[in-house]
């Protein structure tokens, strides 16, 4: 798999280095050049190309036209957006990932069509509520490109469906509970399973009805 990062700082090195030692053919896209001659040593001078990879020429040289993935991993939010969005548009890249970083940003991304964005704050700040409110609707991943978000929660004494039939439950149109964990052992969901507390629930929703989940689930 032919995969192209834009963005030579930390977490474009290490993500390199790692997609490299599973056998993937990676391309490091750095624009400044005595990094870009660090990273060229770190890790081989045909796993790094000196380049701003916002520009078409460049992008052109570096292979976005065979990618597999494009990922932009920048430290400027605005250079990863439009990093996607040529990839996406210009190039017809399958796979396109977005780092943001700044959260308050996601919502741009998704409005020009890059609906695949990973936040690093936003990341942390589940984890935190996690701890912190433990009956909180976490997101955890998403599937058809975003637009299902797969989400988790546990159950507490004072959440409403405790003690009721999922089947009995008034979710928003295609959503499922589909696993849930309880007493440390993981079990498939049916329409007559109860609810209890305690259980940690994995479901998934559509992303405009994750809202109406969160409301009946007791997080709101």
């Amino acid at each position: 798999m032919y995969m192209i990062l834009v963005g030579g700082g930390n977490v474009g090195v290490q993500l390199a280095r790692r997609l490299l030692m599973v056998g993937n053919e990676v391309l490091l896209l750095e624009k400044d050049v005595p990094n870009a001659g660090r990273l060229a040593r770190l890790l081989g001078e045909e796993n790094v190309m000196l380049g701003d990879g916002c520009e078409m020429l460049v992008q052109r040289r570096a292979g976005f036209g065979r990618a597999d993935v494009v990922i932009a991993v920048t430290g400027e939010d605005e250079d990863n957006l439009v990093v996607c969005q040529m990839a996406k548009y210009v190039w017809h890249v399958d796979r396109v990932l977005a780092r943001v970083n700044d959260p308050d940003h996601e919502k741009l991304f998704l409005q020009v069509g890059i609906d695949n964005t990973v936040s690093a704050t936003g990341i942390i700040y589940s984890l935190l509520e996690q701890q912190v409110m433990p009956d909180s609707l976490l997101p955890v991943g998403a599937l058809a490109r975003g637009n299902v978000e797969v989400v988790e929660t546990k159950l507490t004494a004072r959440s409403p469906v405790v003690g009721k039939r999922v089947r009995d439950l008034p979710m928003p149109g295609q959503t499922n509970i589909v696993w849930l964990l309880r007493h440390e052992h993981g079990q498939m969901v049916e329409g007559d399973t109860i609810l209890e507390a305690g259980d940690t629930v994995v479901a998934l929703v559509p992303r405009d009805g994750a809202e109406q989940l969160r409301t009946l689930f007791g997080n709101r």
